[in-house]
């Protein structure tokens, strides 16, 4: 940044009130604009990004706000990673093969960023959390224009306009903790009928395999007030489907956060009582959530979801591994016969709902009869999908300290239980065959023409004929036949 634009910047912010987080974005949001501005002038057209999201929903939910500030600051948006002027790579690090999609990204990008010096490229999120691969980045990547965290995301047009206006070659800053709680930023959702809302951020349960309370952080609690209101602007703008995200939602309310420091106004509000709030606002007719570790999910909130027809009847319940022996070394602080209990409680008072779960294959010490135990649960707890992955091993976990088992065993147990999830799975969401369901139309199917694609409350998906004209409504929809993980239907017109 130039010393005139730094003074300018001071004397704003050092007016008679410190300029507010949102608002100083709001400022960097503007000076990047104008020189956008001066781009189209010397090029004869705007700039253009490409955002590529990697991992789970909150990260896509981040990137929607990244998408919504540079659209804000006058970029448009690419169709590909290659045809973009500015491309940022949002990134996962849950398993090792995250870490080598982007460096392969990376390395398909040179030799157009040699070509093109007006180019940028951008990195950030869970990956970017972890001090040994910035330097990587920085020793290695000299490419790479902007590095920063899942904490400074808000923050993007800061960090673009140092990197524009000033003579650094690398803008690189990623906070260590959280120094603020900004939301109202500008996002283009994908969907304009549904959007993802945290309600939290972070994690404190530590499983020792896991990364994440490293990159995300303890868990901070969003307000209810600020959580509720922000529902209730989105439903006004034509949302009719909310998913509620944090990495683990049953344990929203421990810490609330507002913008100066945590508090903990009201402890005895807790994600049950939240989900029957937002079950409350006029015109949302469904609520998701996503993810509930099995050792918080309560009475209390199985009881809300049974009085609330607009929750979904979907419970994703990871269970990692069947064998009690693993899941204590994993420190998951339930044992097998407690999340088969937890099964039965739920089924009981839910006995059409679906039930998901993740499950890893290879953790250290993994017996056969260990294996055993995860083949038994699949088979009594009847999932309509579950997602089978190999344990990867993450550096400053306790996990990664283990001692890890052959590469050629891992794989052997792992396309083992993939076959019995495939066979279990696919028996048990055949189950609707032939029934007619409520169907949320989402988009027009890419590989049949004249079909749409929906998803039903359980969250299986259905491809059925019809016009483009319904997506973004809910039809009833005839599942005439299933094929595994989704349904081929039609519209039931008498329903």
């Amino acid at each position: 940044m130039n010393t005139n634009d730094t003074h300018i910047l001071n004397n704003t912010i050092m007016s008679s009130a410190p300029l507010e987080e949102p608002a100083r974005q709001e400022f960097f949001m503007e000076k990047c604009h104008e020189l956008v501005e001066d781009y189209m002038i010397r090029k004869g057209k705007a700039p253009s990004f490409f955002v590529a999201t990697f991992g789970c929903q909150m990260n896509a939910h981040d990137s929607e706000k990244l998408i919504g500030i540079l659209e804000r600051i006058g970029y448009t948006e690419a169709e590909k990673e290659v045809d973009a002027d500015f491309v940022i790579f949002n990134t996962c690090t849950v398993r090792e093969n995250a870490n080598q999609k982007l460096y392969g990204h990376l390395g398909a990008l040179k030799k157009k960023k040699q070509q093109s010096p007006d180019m940028l490229i951008g990195i950030c999120g869970c990956m970017m959390q972890q001090p040994e691969t910035v330097e990587v980045i920085r020793d290695k990547y000299k490419i790479v224009d902007i590095v920063f965290g899942t904490f400074n995301f808000y923050k993007l047009a800061e960090l673009l306009y140092r990197r524009l206006s000033g003579d650094e070659k690398q803008v690189i800053e990623v906070l260590s903790a959280p120094e603020k709680n900004v939301e109202n930023l500008p996002e283009k959702r994908k969907y304009a009928f549904k959007s993802g809302v945290n309600i939290m951020y972070g994690c404190n349960n530590f499983c020792t395999y896991c990364i994440v309370p490293y990159v995300r952080g303890r868990e901070r609690s969003r307000t209810p007030e600020d959580i509720l209101c922000e529902i209730k602007r989105l439903v006004s703008e034509g949302c009719v489907e909310i998913m509620l995200l944090g990495q683990n939602v049953n344990s929203y309310g421990i810490n609330y956060l507002d913008e100066s420091e945590t508090i903990n106004e009201n402890p005895d509000y807790d994600f049950p009582d939240l989900l029957e709030d937002v079950c409350k606002i006029e015109g949302l007719k469904r609520v998701r959530f996503m993810t509930s570790h099995p050792k918080d999910l309560s009475d209390k909130l199985i009881d809300v979801i049974v009085r609330n027809p607009k929750v979904a009847r979907h419970i994703h319940l990871p269970v990692q591994s069947g064998s009690t022996a693993i899941l204590k070394a994993m420190n998951r602080r339930y044992t097998k016969e407690d999340y088969l209990a937890l099964v039965d409680k739920i089924r009981a008072k839910l006995p059409d709902v679906s039930l998901t779960t993740d499950i890893m294959i290879g953790f250290p010490g993994e017996t056969e009869e260990d294996i055993q135990d995860t083949i038994d649960v699949i088979n009594y707890a009847k999932y309509d999908q579950a997602f089978t992955f190999i344990y990867s091993i993450r550096t400053g976990t306790p996990a990664a300290k283990m001692e890890q088992l052959p590469e050629e065993l891992v794989n052997e147990r792992f396309n083992r239980v993939l076959e019995v999830v495939r066979e279990s799975c696919s028996e048990v969401s055949a189950r609707f065959e032939g029934c007619t369901k409520e169907v949320l139309v989402e988009t027009e199917n890419d590989h049949m023409d004249g079909y749409l694609t929906g998803r039903m409350d359980n969250n299986i998906l259905v491809h059925f004929p019809g016009d483009k004209s319904l997506i973004g409504s809910f039809v009833n929809v005839k599942l005439n036949e299933a094929k595994g993980f989704y349904y081929l239907g039609e519209i039931d017109e008498f329903q």
